[in-house]
């Protein structure tokens, strides 16, 4: 199986910590930052293979199903203990900055700063990775991405950040190569 096409959610617990560490979070959200890059998506277990594996786009009643993901997730770690800011992000993967998001409809800092940091991680891996209905992006249609959903999609500064971090890693894969 291509490695690209292969759920990946370290990918997503990766680039939250990095972000969390380019604006020096203090360890702790790190550690949260890493166990909700994990957990994100936890949800999905109770949405059928048929909606998750579904090669063309989904319709209205399938979205719904989808979109129950992140309720479902918040309401399966609510009860662990010390896992607050995981349960913020969780509950916020989805939510945008300009407030078209859901489950909440949460709109910029009403979007903790943990769920922000998640929002970006989790798209950046969602636009990197094959899914069934499309192929990865380039990593510069990924860099285009982000700046034009900067303040729509996801919060300008955070983005701002996290874009650099990308242009500095391309820029030390092609000096180590």
């Amino acid at each position: 199986q291509d490695l690209r096409s292969a759920p990946c959610p370290g990918i997503v617990a990766e680039y939250a910590v990095k972000l969390a560490v380019r604006l020096n979070l203090p360890e702790e959200s790190q550690r949260a930052l890493r166990i909700a890059g994990l957990l994100h998506d936890i949800g999905k277990l109770a949405v059928p293979d048929e909606i998750l594996k579904k090669p063309a786009p989904l319709n209205a009643a399938e979205y719904e199903i989808m979109q129950r993901h992140v309720t479902i997730g918040e309401v399966l770690i609510r009860e662990v203990p010390q896992l607050k800011e995981v349960l913020q992000a969780v509950a916020c993967h989805h939510e945008r900055h300009d407030g078209s998001g859901y489950p909440r409809g949460l709109k910029g800092d009403q979007i903790p700063l943990i769920g922000r940091s998640i929002i970006i991680a989790d798209s950046y891996s969602a636009m990197c990775l094959d899914r069934p209905y499309r192929k990865g992006m380039s990593h510069d249609r990924v860099l285009n991405e982000f700046v034009a959903g900067a303040g729509i999609q996801f919060d300008p500064g955070l983005t701002e950040v996290f874009v650099q971090m990308l242009l500095e890693e391309q820029l030390e894969r092609q000096h180590s190569a």
